[in-house]
């Protein structure tokens, strides 16, 4: 058993071993880390030393921070709204971003995209590419319009290098592509090893705040989705953007997990075309199907990504199974949950499944993990079984208990809001709603978005309400 020792010199007097993620230390070097369970992050570190520290020169002098300008920390635009609405209304002078993303779901496009928009607002612009070479992202800049005057490109994966080329170009906005093809020149191991990615990033960091610079770093993500590198890469940075999509599909979304400047649940929307990524702004309509007469086996509800409220349909597809255990497959839902409503069907409303295939799915690729879908599921399939299809107009939000209630959900005047909007004109909504603060009952709910509301306290209600019971 390997005990921990503390940060001063084992008994034999050699040098203790830390991790490089969490700082942990042991008397002697183990492969897998006994704090953070991190594998080949321990290494032999120098005893530290009780030195007196003593006062040095400071950058400014302390002030009142109410005398303390803000001015040179206000945002500037991007010239592309959906990031703009992630940011918080734009990038920081001095801030530095790590967007992170898989292989291929267009990061590169998306920031030389914002590269170029920033260059056409007359903001100096220097993009290092350490991936690529100058020519091949030339390429892809024809290809997208991306072609600015006050773009500069460079192709370096040396950390003195970008150094230099900042230096000589004097930019205002710096992207790198990516911090872990970038190599300190003074720091042992390998481009993308843990102790290189920290001290490249902290070394830009550095070079962001004292020369007022925005820098954004791409960032590469492990099969985990997880963003390769120590833990401590997302703390230094002041901004953390995933970037994520189906790669079947085009459409992609930006989503803000960190960001000191603004909100950190605000989601951004993008499509892939052939000249490259382009902002959507109404996203709703990519994850609705339009049919020329109501289909059996469909349900729509209102979703919430970030603060944005967005329509997504769950259609589902139920048929005798010949199989001694039928077919259970779901997309773009958690197949947990979508078991636990079939269950609730079957005991609670009396639908008899076990005999029957049964698919879920959402239209346009859209991934649904908050309980709000269990409702509309319950009916899509409901409708399936009694081949009845429901009103074109119907909404359904709700989660659905193993009771068989049907549970209230968050931000439901939001989600009510943006169906009527899109011209729908029936809800069923959970019975519970309460009438505290800006919450409003049913009626109260008809009244000001114009929807004909109905108020389910069981499944069996909201069947009934839907017109398949």
């Amino acid at each position: 058993m390997v005990k921990a020792a503390g940060s001063t010199r084992s008994k034999a007097g050699k040098s203790p071993f830390a991790c490089s993620e969490c700082g942990w230390t042991t008397a002697r070097w183990i492969g897998r880390c006994g704090e953070c369970q991190a594998w080949g992050t321990v290494a032999e570190v120098g005893a530290p030393k009780a030195a007196r520290i003593t006062a040095g020169p400071v950058s400014s002098p302390a002030m009142p921070i109410a005398k303390v300008s803000a001015i040179e920390a206000e945002s500037r635009p991007t010239g592309i709204g959906e990031l703009d609405r992630v940011l918080g209304g734009g990038v920081v002078p001095g801030a530095v971003i790590l967007l992170a993303g898989e292989p291929g779901v267009g990061k590169s496009t998306l920031l030389l995209e914002v590269a170029a928009q920033s260059a056409r607002r007359g903001q100096r612009t220097l993009y290092v590419s350490g991936e690529e070479s100058a020519a091949q992202v030339r390429l892809r800049a024809g290809r997208t319009d991306a072609l600015v005057d006050e773009l500069y490109l460079a192709a370096e994966t040396d950390l003195g290098a970008v150094v230099g080329q900042v230096d000589a170009v004097d930019p205002s906005f710096l992207v790198i592509d990516s911090v872990q093809t970038m190599a300190h020149p003074e720091v042992d191991g390998a481009p993308g090893g843990v102790t290189q990615v920290r001290e490249v990033t902290g070394a830009l960091v550095r070079l962001a705040k004292e020369r007022n610079i925005a820098v954004v770093l791409v960032g590469h993500v492990t099969k985990d989705g997880a963003i390769a590198g120590p833990r401590m890469l997302e703390h230094l940075v002041d901004v953390v953007l995933a970037f994520d999509g189906d790669r079947h599909s085009g459409f992609r979304m930006v989503r803000a997990t960190k960001n000191r400047f603004g909100p950190s649940d605000e989601v951004g929307c993008f499509d892939m075309v052939d000249t490259g990524i382009v902002e959507v702004s109404d996203p709703t309509g990519l994850f609705v199907s339009e049919h020329s007469e109501p289909v059996a086996g469909t349900c729509v509800t209102v979703m919430m990504e970030g603060r944005r409220p967005l329509l997504a349909e769950v259609q589902a597809l139920v048929g005798p199974s010949a199989a001694p255990q039928p077919r259970r497959t779901t997309s773009g839902l958690e197949s947990s949950r979508v078991a636990m409503v079939l269950a609730v069907l079957g005991n609670r409303a009396g639908l008899k499944l076990t005999d029957q295939e049964v698919y879920v799915a959402t239209v346009g690729g859209v991934k649904i993990t908050e309980p709000v879908a269990d409702l509309a599921v319950a009916i899509a399939v409901a409708s399936s079984v009694m081949d009845k299809p429901i009103h074109p107009g119907l909404i359904s939000i709700g989660e659905v208990g193993l009771a068989g209630e049907v549970r209230r959900v968050g931000g439901l005047e939001k989600r009510l809001a943006e169906a009527a909007r899109l011209g729908f004109t029936k809800a069923i909504v959970p019975a519970d709603t309460p009438n505290r603060g800006k919450d409003l009952k049913p009626m109260d709910m008809q009244a000001k978005y114009g929807l004909r509301v109905f108020a389910a306290g069981d499944i069996r209600a909201a069947l009934l309400a839907a017109g398949i019971a």
